[in-house]
């Protein structure tokens, strides 16, 4: 007999249901009514679903069903690693789960404990994510799966989830070849979107990898001790698909991974390129200074000597020599084309 205790206001019960060869008997909505349905039907048990529960009401639990302190502390802190302990009669069950939201193109990660017992299976979310009503209006239409036990319930907790990350891995995919094709587009502002999807599908994979050695520890658990060939059949199944996600995703891991080194790459040739243009650029203007100099290095000189001529002092030869004309006239021409020749040669010109 379990010992009946009033839970206290606010209870953080989402849902629950006490169950009778796969038919639902009883609908608690408080810890005491679970604890006094299991009490009235002995030959049930109790699935209850909560939301970010108290550390109260999962003392509460402890107490009833002499839980570990350990499983309580685990159940009670979020952001837990994926993965299956046991604690005596008592199994406990981590996973991540992950939906992909079309609006802003990114992922949404939940985190569901789950602790399985004889008579009794506690679902715990933290978040909205994932929605468990569905599951459990799919389970009570085939009574025949819930007269199996908590276990039937826990397979197919871990096949919702699992059955869950097929839509991200598409949405993933789909956004990926997205960026690849805004990469060749020489977008500028593609990189903080790798980096953004990078950071998802690690976090992804952090969910998915683990579902491996989970499956295995399930496998070889007492809970599947005396499991009929068809729900061993269902775990392999399960398995399969964790598996292929697993590579899905570490594929989509790479390909960000080579589509940065390449968005990389072309920035790089890009930033070369337009620093090439640049130099190019200055090349071109230094040249034309250049030019530009030696044209009036070489009109200075005559420009020098006519200005010399032209100064009207009175006390100067050349003014009274009947050659100064032509001398002047001479002298200009004489240096303009020198100073030409000597810029040709430097090739200034």
């Amino acid at each position: 007999m379990y010992e009946h205790a009033e839970a206290a206001a606010g209870s953080s019960i989402v849902d629950a249901g006490i169950y009778v060869d796969g038919h639902r008997v009883a609908s608690p909505t408080t810890f005491a009514e679970l604890f006094e349905g299991l009490d009235a039907h002995p030959d049930g048990f109790a699935w209850a679903g909560l939301l970010r529960p108290t550390h109260e009401e999962m003392s509460l639990l402890s107490k009833q069903f002499s839980l570990s302190p350990l499983l309580v502390e685990d159940a009670v802190t979020a952001h837990q690693r994926p993965k299956f302990e046991r604690y005596g009669d008592t199994a406990f069950l981590v996973l991540r789960a992950a939906d992909y939201i079309d609006r802003s193109e990114s992922v949404a990660f939940g985190e569901l404990h789950t602790i399985v017992g004889d008579r009794l299976v506690i679902t715990l979310r933290h978040a909205a994510t994932p929605d468990l009503s569905q599951l459990r209006d799919q389970l009570e239409a085939h009574p025949h799966l819930l007269a199996m036990g908590p276990r039937t319930v826990l397979l197919h907790l871990v096949d919702l989830v699992v059955d869950e990350y097929r839509p991200v891995v598409l949405g993933i995919e789909n956004d990926v070849d997205e960026i690849e094709t805004e990469v060749f587009g020489g977008s500028t502002n593609v990189s903080k979107r790798i980096y953004q999807l990078s950071r998802e599908v690690i976090d992804f994979q952090r969910a998915v990898r683990p579902l491996r050695d989970i499956m295995a520890d399930l496998r070889a658990d007492q809970l599947l001790s005396d499991a009929p060939e068809r729900v061993l059949q269902e775990l392999r199944d399960i398995e399969d698909h964790a598996i292929i996600a697993d590579e899905r995703v570490e594929t989509l891991r790479e390909a960000l991974k080579g589509t940065l080194d390449l968005n990389l790459s072309l920035q790089t040739q890009r930033q070369n390129e337009e620093v090439t243009n640049m130099t190019a650029a200055s090349l071109r203007q230094a040249e034309d200074s250049r030019r530009i100099a030696a044209w009036a290095g070489v009109l200075f000189v005559p420009s020098l000597v006519a200005g010399t001529y032209g100064m009207n002092f009175t006390n100067m030869p050349e003014l009274e020599w009947p050659f100064g004309y032509a001398w002047a006239l001479g002298l200009m021409l004489v240096t303009g084309v020198a100073m030409y020749f000597v810029f040709k040669w430097r090739n200034w010109l």
